[in-house]
């Protein structure tokens, strides 16, 4: 018998084959959760993340390969485990993408890229599953914005735009399910050491000719009091207590996990 908080529950977890998105799958699988995992890359290696859940922590796992820039194909994917599952009762939107370059250089293309997957798959996501959650009067949205959502970096246009329009989304469908026994909340990480940030400083490194360690610091510098990065275990760990019943009146918040960022 599976045990655990979400034992019973199913969780769509969007950018969930690496960093941050699968650090909250894997939570909520510790916790007794299915999971629907969703994103890209190589066949064979999400193959063995999905069964190593499985196997793990004796869930069922499914993958979508959903591309979250359409908006037919993140409907299907929720419908999808509504049909394995039997409900999606957590919706983590954690996918995004980003581009950084000055305003009067910034491509469309890249503006509506970011756009569509950073902030609009998540309003097709949740447009799709709140219904069902509403149905069972229970459900539990977790939007992973960033700092970025709620102050501003300079050449981040399309970025901080969608993470402030995904705060934003967060607080409009917290008061619109209210009362319907839904939670939806916002996650805004600063830095979070991932793979993806870990080549950043090592390229940073490579080109000043300093240490990792020092381009470590340089960077936690530029923007937090707090010179150590988050994880994206302590993201899934507050994701997971968001789906808690300590959690239940908690809804429409942006919860900063960014070393004092937003703080000053």
């Amino acid at each position: 018998m599976r045990t655990g908080s979400l034992a019973g529950k199913t969780a769509l977890v969007t950018g969930s084959t690496s960093g941050i998105g699968l650090a909250i799958a894997t939570a909520m699988a510790q916790q007794g959760a299915n999971v629907m995992l969703n994103g890209f890359g190589e066949a064979a290696e999400i193959e063995s993340l999905r069964a190593g859940i499985e196997k793990q922590f004796a869930v069922k796992a499914l993958h979508s390969p959903a591309d979250m820039s359409k908006p037919a194909e993140i409907a299907a994917m929720v419908r999808a485990a509504e049909k394995n599952f039997g409900a999606v009762d957590v919706l983590v939107n954690n996918a995004g993408i980003q581009h950084v370059a000055p305003i009067e250089d910034f491509p469309a293309e890249k503006w509506d890229a970011v756009i569509a997957i950073n902030l609009s798959s998540a309003f097709h996501s949740m447009r799709a599953a709140v219904p069902g959650m509403k149905k069972r009067k229970w459900g539990r949205i977790i939007n992973i914005a960033s700092a970025h959502g709620l102050v501003a970096s300079a050449q981040k246009a399309a970025y901080v735009a969608a993470k402030h329009g995904l705060v934003g989304l967060t607080k409009v469908v917290a008061i619109e399910t209210a009362n319907d026994g839904i939670t939806c909340n916002a996650i805004c990480p600063g830095w979070v050491l991932t793979t993806l940030v870990e080549r950043q400083i090592e390229n940073r490194a490579a080109a000043s000719g300093a240490t990792v360690e020092a381009e470590k610091l340089a960077l936690l510098s530029e923007k937090q009091p707090m010179h150590a990065f988050s994880t994206p275990e302590s993201i899934g760990a507050l994701a997971v207590f968001l789906c808690s019943d300590a959690a239940a009146t908690i809804t429409g918040a942006a919860y900063s996990i960014d070393g004092g960022w937003t703080a000053q």
